[in-house]
């Protein structure tokens, strides 16, 4: 095992002496776009569906006994199944990204609405306002925090995924760091990538906080 200095030098000579094909800022880079791309495409339909199924009993019924199987299933027993369907390419590790994003956000915007005191809602009707208003004013306000934790626990853990979706024909990535060092027998190599993968992991889920802080200034979060 290398020591903890010599892991961080190497790290940081990597940044301008190629790992591979590439530096780190170009690996970081080809991850970060599998991770935002299968994010962004899970955050939006999680947040659509969980929302539908939280106002509409029949959409509830039709669409959460099949999100309830789906969700358990770990996001590494996927892969066999993505590549018969999508082949070998990107679009197989935006679908894994896809689906562990989807599961979290869904889960959370249904709970959300749920939440919601029917009291509310039935005071906004009686005062004359209309669905959209009701939806608007009432319902997404106080489905936004339940979304954001949905959101920031999403990525993290499509930034983890990330090492088992470019296990999945890359050449490059921090996934490909852990997996050819594996291959190699080049400890170096893996702890590098395992640092890479910590290190911007912390950034995205400080980023993801301070921007719910921002639009969620009107809530007191508890401690």
């Amino acid at each position: 095992m290398p020591s903890p200095f010599a892991i961080i030098k190497n790290f940081a000579v990597s940044f301008v002496k190629p790992v591979g094909k590439h530096t780190m800022p170009v690996h970081i880079a080809y991850s970060l776009r599998r991770v935002l791309t299968g994010f962004v495409i899970g955050s939006c339909t999680g947040i659509f569906l969980g929302i539908a199924m939280g106002l509409n009993e029949i959409v509830s019924s039709i669409f959460k006994p099949v999100f309830e199987i789906i969700r358990p299933i770990p996001t590494i027993a996927w892969i066999p199944l993505a590549i018969i369907w999508f082949g070998i390419g990107e679009t197989t590790k935006y679908f894994l990204i896809f689906l562990v994003t989807f599961c979290n956000v869904t889960i959370n915007a249904y709970d959300g609405v749920r939440s919601i005191d029917s009291d509310y809602i039935g005071a906004a009707k009686m005062l004359g306002a209309n669905p959209v208003r009701v939806f608007g004013r009432i319902i997404l306000p106080a489905c936004v925090p339940y979304i954001f934790a949905g959101l920031q626990t999403a990525l993290g853990y499509s930034w983890a995924t990330v090492v088992a979706a470019e296990m999945v024909r890359s050449s490059e990535g921090v996934g490909w760091m852990i997996i050819t060092g594996q291959s190699a027998n080049n400890m170096m190599q893996i702890m590098m990538g395992i640092l890479a993968v910590g290190v911007i992991g912390f950034c995205l889920t400080t980023l993801m906080r301070v921007l719910e802080a921002r639009l969620c200034s009107w809530r007191e979060r508890g401690k």
